[in-house]
């Protein structure tokens, strides 16, 4: 039978292996999650918070063992794995605290005796996850969806099986109904069935722009809904007046979280001219001072979650030098069993790079020169992707006002680096996908906006 292995990137070592489901399995259980639906959907609010609400504490009092299967699986350091599970723990109570009031009933007065806005769930969401927040990515989509009274089947990364298998594990023993919230041990190849069962409702993709736009393809063929939450390649702005100490600092840890595989971390530096010597001093200073090795320790960084990534990474690095980047720190493979790559730094990076025009899912960064506030922006807007940005500056009126007017992403934040919060909405534009996740705006992406009018 095929399988599915895990592997540990810092040494190359097998971990598991875990058998795939056939696509009868995979029928059986929509067809059971269904099931469930029927009954589950009926549940009151109260009674999907204590659960969830349960859910949150056994994150919290299981976190250092699920953060270890995190990190041996994907290689992150063991103290941002506590910290991932202890977010999902977050994102969880506040469902549970908030969404009643989120899909309360709008009444609107018409000429009907009584008019309103219900919400009401749809059924079974597919959620097809990456691997490098294994837990928050599918806490954040699971959370609302059980919350508004959905089921929820998931797809995860090939590489972060047993994550995949624990999140299910957390719901079953908060007392969720079996088939509530499903793990499938599938391959991407079988994800377009699973769509067009008639029984799937819709489907979310964290992922990459070729893998979203096949499940919106598919999806849409099958006049099913989707969001989509894909790749970014976030212009942080360093203007002439920031405190360039502390840009250099949130910059750094930015672009180093994670190994530099985050959807949201900085990738594109523009600084302007007149500071833009003494920030490259700086920043180069807290990149190279950064701490790479193993993750069970106390570093900054570990190793990339595979191989075949790093080896992408370092790819672009060497194709942006041959077109004309200069390499200023890292930019070589390291001898190691792992899968590591350095904190490293393009400058000179231009237009016809990889370094300026791909996004670089790994720890790297792409450093470019502007010779002002104008030039800046249209630098940070020089891209396909719309997800994340920030602007640096100690003038809050001016940086509102790029923030707000002049950056094309879907959140721009003002002297402090990217981050998902459960209260706000996250999502982005143009090829950075559509949708949104989090706050109130995420648990009514999956519902019925029923309109009700009794005269």
């Amino acid at each position: 039978m095929a399988t599915i292995k895990s592997i540990n990137p810092a040494n190359n070592q097998e971990l598991e292996s875990y058998q795939l489901q056939t696509d009868i399995n995979v029928t059986d259980i929509i067809n059971k999650s269904n099931n469930t639906y029927q009954t589950y959907k009926r549940t009151s609010f109260s009674d999907r918070a204590k659960m969830m609400n349960r859910a949150a504490e056994i994150l919290e009092e299981n976190k250092s063992m699920y953060a270890e299967t995190i990190t041996l699986e994907m290689g992150k350091p063991l103290n941002s794995s506590i910290s991932e599970v202890e977010k999902c723990a977050w994102v969880c109570r506040y469902y549970a605290e908030n969404a009643e009031q989120f899909l309360a009933d709008e009444i609107v007065e018409t000429d009907a005796t009584k008019s309103a806005i219900v919400y009401r769930p749809i059924g079974i969401v597919l959620a097809v996850m990456p691997w490098n927040y294994p837990f928050w990515q599918v806490f954040r989509f699971a959370a609302p969806a059980l919350m508004a009274g959905n089921v929820g089947l998931l797809k995860h990364a090939s590489n972060v099986p047993k994550s995949a298998l624990n999140i299910e594990e957390v719901f079953r023993k908060a007392g969720f109904p079996e088939y509530a919230f499903t793990t499938l041990m599938i391959k991407s190849d079988q994800v377009k069935a699973i769509i067009e069962n008639p029984l799937v409702k819709a489907a979310t993709l964290t992922g990459s722009g070729p893998a979203g736009s096949a499940v919106a393809s598919q999806a849409g063929s099958n006049i099913k809904k989707t969001v989509l939450e894909l790749g970014g390649s976030d212009p942080y702005i360093i203007l002439e007046d920031a405190d360039l100490e502390h840009a250099a600092e949130q910059c750094k840890t930015s672009r180093l979280l994670n190994a530099g595989q985050s959807c949201i971390g900085a990738k594109r530096f523009i600084v302007l001219e007149e500071v833009y010597d003494e920030f490259i001093i700086l920043f180069r200073d807290k990149m190279e001072s950064a701490i790479m090795g193993d993750p069970m320790q106390s570093v900054d960084l570990g190793p990339m979650a595979r191989f075949d990534l790093r080896d992408e990474v370092h790819g672009q690095v060497i194709d942006s030098v041959k077109n004309g980047a200069t390499l200023l720190l890292g930019g070589h493979i390291p001898e190691s069993d792992g899968a590591y790559y350095p904190p490293t730094i393009l400058t000179d990076v231009k237009p016809g790079m990889p370094a300026y025009d791909e996004e670089i899912f790994g720890p790297v960064a792409s450093v470019i020169k502007a010779k002002d506030e104008v030039e800046a922006i249209l630098i940070a807007n020089d891209t396909e992707f719309g997800l994340g940005s920030c602007v640096f500056t100690e003038d809050l009126e001016r940086g509102e006002r790029i923030a707000r007017e002049e950056i094309d992403a879907g959140c721009c934040f003002v002297n402090h680096f990217v981050k998902s919060d459960p209260r706000l909405p996250f999502g982005g534009v143009k090829t950075s996908g559509y949708g949104r996740e989090l706050s109130y705006y995420g648990i009514r992406e999956f519902v019925n906006v029923k309109t009700l009018y009794i005269k």
